[in-house]
C-alpha cells in the first residue's frame, strides 16, 4: 500500500472542488463529509481537477493528467497528490481546462477510455496547448497500437 499514489479530494459548496475526471482507483477512504482520499496504483493514468473560487468569481480552473509513479522513481509535486506523480499534461484557466476536457471527452465518444491512452498523447496535447494550436484527435487505430505495444513491452 506505501507504493499507492493517493489524492486527496476536497469540496466546499461554491469554493473548493478537487475531482477525478477519469481514472482507475484501487481505493477510496471518506475522510468526513467534506474530504475523500483516492488510491492509484504505480503506471496509472488519471485526470485531476482542481476549482476554487473567491466572493469575486473563479480564482483557479486547473486539470492534471498524471501518471502513478513507483517508489523511488522522479516525480513531480503536485498540490493534493501524495508523494507526487508524473505529469503529462498540466492546464491552467478556464479555456485551456474546457479544451482539454472536451478533448477527453471526444475520445470517450469514440468508445476509448482515456486511461488507456497513450501517454505520448497527453504530452502532445500538453505542448499543442502551449502553442495554442489543437491537438490531433486520438484515434482507435492509434489506441489499438498502443495497447499492443504496452502488452509486448513491459
Amino acid at each position: 500500500m506505501s507504493e499507492l499514489t493517493r489524492v486527496q479530494l476536497l469540496w466546499l459548496q461554491g469554493k473548493i472542488e478537487n475531482r477525478i475526471r477519469f481514472g482507475r482507483t484501487v481505493q477510496e477512504l471518506r475522510l468526513d463529509h467534506y474530504r475523500r482520499e483516492f488510491s492509484f496504483i504505480p503506471g496509472s493514468v488519471f485526470a485531476f481537477v482542481h476549482w476554487s473560487s473567491n466572493d469575486y468569481g473563479t480564482v483557479l480552473s486547473r486539470i492534471d493528467i498524471l501518471q502513478a509513479v513507483r517508489a523511488g522513481e522522479a516525480c513531480a509535486t503536485v498540490p493534493f497528490v501524495d508523494p507526487g506523480a508524473a505529469i503529462l499534461l498540466q492546464a491552467f484557466g478556464w479555456p485551456k481546462v474546457e479544451r482539454v476536457l472536451q478533448h477527453i471527452d471526444a475520445i470517450e465518444a469514440l468508445g476509448i477510455d482515456p486511461v488507456d491512452v497513450a501517454p505520448d498523447h497527453w504530452r502532445h496535447v500538453q505542448n499543442r496547448l502551449a502553442s495554442n494550436e489543437p491537438p490531433r484527435p486520438y484515434t482507435p487505430l492509434r489506441n489499438r497500437a498502443w495497447l499492443h505495444r504496452r502488452s509486448v513491452m513491459p
